[in-house]
């Protein structure tokens, strides 16, 4: 299977590449939700509006995208991305991403088809391995990097703590077929 294959998103919604200007209190939204009601962000205090701009820069510096999927009307419906996995310069072939689809329209294959564009473009970009973090717990975001070609590499157990309960964090991780010709330094 090649998981970056194209999948199609529901009818109606546009991949996009987001932008601080138009997606930033969205994406913000989205964020916060996810700290407030879930433990996808192992994060305790909703994120303030200014720290969007040190976000999208830091993507932006990195070369990292981000990407949604808006409807028709222009709401952002979801979105991906991934930045470094750690900062010495030997795992410049490895980064960690995150897919978060608003509450609204889970359900829909959004995080399937954000993961495939995703994916698509670590491979554009000579990414070797794409390491996700999941809470133990979420059985469906498991499923669905699991459906892509995931593999488990390890769980770090009782990592976080949230909701008056310790979480395990297990790592997933994708390994492509780029870059072509990797180089040391």
């Amino acid at each position: 299977m090649n998981p970056s294959a194209e999948f199609q998103a529901p009818e109606g919604a546009t991949l996009v590449d987001c932008t601080l200007e138009r997606h930033a209190d969205q994406i913000l939204a989205i964020f916060n939700d996810a700290i407030a009601t879930s433990t996808a962000l192992y994060d305790y205090k909703p994120r303030p509006r200014e720290s969007m701009d040190a976000w999208f820069q830091a993507k932006q510096k990195g070369g990292f995208p981000v990407i949604g999927y808006e409807n028709a009307a222009g709401e952002l419906m979801g979105f991906a991305s991934y930045g470094t996995f750690r900062a010495w310069p030997a795992y410049k072939y490895s980064v960690e991403h995150s897919v978060y689809v608003d509450g609204r329209h889970r359900g829909l294959g959004l995080g399937e088809a954000l993961m495939r564009a995703l994916i698509a473009r670590a491979r554009e970009r000579d990414v070797h391995v794409l390491v996700g973090g999941i809470d133990a717990a979420n059985q469906g975001s498991i499923r669905l990097h699991e459906k892509l070609g995931f593999k488990h590499a390890g769980t770090l157990r009782e990592a976080g703590f949230k909701f008056g309960r310790w979480l395990d964090l297990a790592f997933y991780q994708l390994t492509l077929d780029t870059p072509a010709n990797p180089v040391d330094g």
